[in-house]
C-alpha cells in the first residue's frame, strides 16, 4: 500500500466505521419498525455524525500532510524558526464540533503563528463560517432566540442568543465595502433612474438612543402610570434611515389614470412604470445625508456617464430634500425631485375635514377634484381656493387648521409637485417602493413585540435584510470570506498564504 493510500485509510477509518454502523442499523429490525418520519429524524442525526467524522478525517489528513516551512514570519517581521506539531483548536461546524490540528511556528517572545489556519481560512471565533452564514440568514429572518433554535435544529450545534447576535454582526462587516466595489448590471438608457428615501423608528435600549432623544426621555414624565396620554411619546425610538435606487421604463399617464371621481369607471387605467433592479440600503447609525449619499453612489455606479434621466421621490422632509440637492451638486447631475403624491392626498383630506362632517360623501368627491387639479399642474390655484373657502365661510382658526396646513404644504412644496410633467414623461410619482421597504426591512423584523435593540445589532440586521432583499447574499458571502481571509490571516504573516481553494 502506498504512503498516500495508507494515510487516507488511517484518517478515514472512523468515517468508514460510522458508515458501516449506519448501514447495519438501516438493515436492522429496529429500523424496520420505524415510520418514515421517525426514520428521517434518526437518519438525519446519524447522517450529520457521518459528515462530522468525514470532516474530521479530512482535517486530520491535512494535518498529517502539512509540510514544514522555512520562511514563516509574523507581521512583526520576526522569523519563527521553531516548529511544534500537534497544536489543536476546536471548531464548531454545521456538522458538529471538530478539532483542527496543525503546526505552530514559534519564536521567543513572539506569538505563535499557524500557516494552516490561513490555508483553511479559519475564523477567529470557535464557530465556523458555515455557522456564521446560517446565523446571518436566520437572524435576518426572525428573533435571535428563534435563530439560535433554527441553528440547533439544522446542525445539532447548541448556540446561545448572544453568540448568534455576534455571528450576525461579523457576517455584516463587509456589506458597505461590497456595495462600494460592486458594479450593477446596466439598464437601457431610456429607463429612468429613481432614488427614494424614508425613515422608520426602532425601539432602542437607552444607551443606543441619539443624545437628543435620550435627554428628552430622561426629562419627560408620564401623566399616567399604565399608558401614554395624548401627545406623549415614549422617547425610546431611534430613526432608521432607508434609501432605494431602481430602474423604471417610462409609462406615460394622465390624471385619470391616477385618481377617478367617485362613480366613474376605473377600468383600463394604466398601472404606471414598474420598478426593476431594486437596490435597498438601511442604517440606524447613519443620518439622512449619509444614507442619501449612499443612494447617489449606487446611482452613479449604474449611470457613471449621466446619460439617463435621474429623478428623486421624497416625502417632503426638508432634511431629505436638502440632502438630495446637496448630493446632486456633489455628483454634478441634474435630478428632478418630486414629492410623493400620496402625501399630498393626505393633506387634501386634512383640508376636507375642515369643510365637511366626518363621513360626508361630499368630502370624497371634493378631495378627488382637488387631487385631479394638482395632477394637472394647478397646485397654486388649489392652495388659493382652499384658503379662500376657509375665509369666505368664516371658519375659526381651529376649524380651518387642516385647510391651512394643506394650503401651506402645497405652497411650500410647489417646486416639487410638477405631476403634469412627470405623468407626461412616464415617471413614477409615489414612494410606495420605499414605504414597502420600511415595512419589510424594519417593521417586520425590528418591531417584534418586546424587542429593544442595541446599536450594533440593529445595524447588522438592517444591512443583512437589505442585502438579502437585494438578492446579493450569495455573491456577498464569497466576497466576505475573501475579506475575512485578508483581515484575519494576512495581518498575521509577513507573506500571506493563499486560500487552498
Amino acid at each position: 500500500m502506498s504512503q498516500y493510500a495508507h494515510e487516507t485509510a488511517e484518517t478515514f477509518a472512523q468515517a468508514r466505521a460510522c458508515y458501516a454502523e449506519t448501514e447495519q442499523w438501516l438493515a436492522s429490525e429496529e429500523a424496520a419498525a420505524l415510520t418514515h418520519g421517525e426514520l428521517e429524524d434518526r437518519l438525519g442525526a446519524r447522517g450529520r455524525e457521518l459528515l462530522r467524522v468525514l470532516h474530521q478525517g479530512h482535517l486530520d489528513l491535512r494535518a498529517l500532510r502539512e509540510q514544514r516551512r522555512d520562511d514563516v514570519a509574523g507581521a512583526d517581521g520576526i522569523a519563527r524558526t521553531r516548529v511544534e506539531k500537534g497544536h489543536s483548536r476546536p471548531l464548531a461546524t454545521v456538522f458538529g464540533q471538530v478539532t483542527v490540528t496543525r503546526m505552530a511556528y514559534r519564536a521567543p517572545g513572539a506569538a505563535n503563528v499557524h500557516p494552516l489556519d490561513a490555508e483553511l481560512n479559519l475564523p477567529e471565533e470557535k464557530q465556523s463560517h458555515g455557522l456564521r452564514k446560517l446565523a446571518a440568514i436566520e437572524s435576518a429572518r426572525g428573533s435571535f432566540d428563534e435563530a439560535a433554535a433554527a441553528l440547533t435544529r439544522a446542525t445539532g450545534v447548541k448556540t446561545g442568543k448572544r453568540q448568534v447576535e455576534e455571528l450576525a454582526r461579523r457576517a455584516a462587516a463587509d456589506i458597505d465595502a461590497f456595495y462600494h466595489e460592486r458594479r450593477p448590471d446596466p439598464a437601457p438608457d431610456d429607463h429612468v433612474l429613481v432614488l427614494t428615501g424614508d425613515g422608520k423608528g426602532i425601539v432602542m435600549r437607552p444607551e443606543a438612543l441619539r443624545p437628543a432623544t435620550a435627554k428628552a426621555a430622561a426629562a419627560g414624565s408620564r401623566k399616567l402610570a399604565t399608558r401614554l396620554s395624548p401627545g406623549e411619546k415614549h422617547g425610546r425610538k431611534r430613526m432608521a434611515e432607508l434609501a432605494c435606487v431602481y430602474d423604471a421604463a417610462p409609462v406615460a399617464r394622465t390624471p385619470d389614470d391616477i385618481i377617478a371621481l367617485p362613480g366613474k369607471d376605473k377600468k383600463d387605467r394604466s398601472r404606471g412604470p414598474k420598478a426593476t433592479g431594486k437596490w435597498l440600503t438601511a442604517s440606524v447609525t447613519n443620518d439622512i445625508p449619509a444614507v442619501i449619499a449612499a443612494a447617489f453612489d449606487e446611482a452613479e455606479r449604474r449611470d457613471p456617464q449621466h446619460r439617463r434621466t435621474w429623478i428623486a421621490l421624497a416625502n417632503g422632509n426638508n432634511s431629505q430634500l436638502d440632502a438630495i440637492e446637496a448630493q446632486a451638486a456633489r455628483h454634478d447631475v441634474t435630478i428632478t425631485v418630486t414629492c410623493d403624491f400620496v402625501h399630498v392626498l393626505e393633506y387634501c383630506w386634512k383640508a376636507a375635514w375642515s369643510f365637511f362632517d366626518k363621513g360626508d360623501p361630499g368630502a370624497e368627491a371634493w378631495v378627488a377634484e382637488q387631487a385631479a387639479k394638482i395632477l394637472e399642474g394647478k397646485t397654486a390655484q388649489v392652495a388659493a381656493g382652499i384658503r379662500r373657502r376657509a375665509t369666505t365661510f368664516g371658519y375659526s382658526l381651529a376649524e380651518r387648521d387642516g385647510a391651512d396646513a394643506c394650503a401651506d404644504y402645497l405652497t411650500a412644496k410647489k417646486p416639487y409637485l410638477d405631476y403634469a410633467t412627470a405623468l407626461a414623461k412616464g415617471w413614477p410619482i409615489a414612494t410606495g417602493v420605499i414605504e414597502g421597504a420600511c415595512r419589510h426591512l424594519v417593521k417586520d423584523r425590528m418591531d417584534i413585540t418586546g424587542a429593544r435593540w442595541g446599536l450594533d445589532g440593529a445595524e447588522a440586521i438592517l444591512k443583512l435584510r437589505a442585502l438579502i432583499s437585494n438578492g446579493d447574499f450569495d455573491q456577498y458571502w464569497r466576497y466576505h470570506l475573501r475579506k475575512e481571509h485578508e483581515r484575519v490571516h494576512h495581518a498575521r504573516y509577513r507573506e500571506s498564504y493563499a486560500l487552498a481553494a
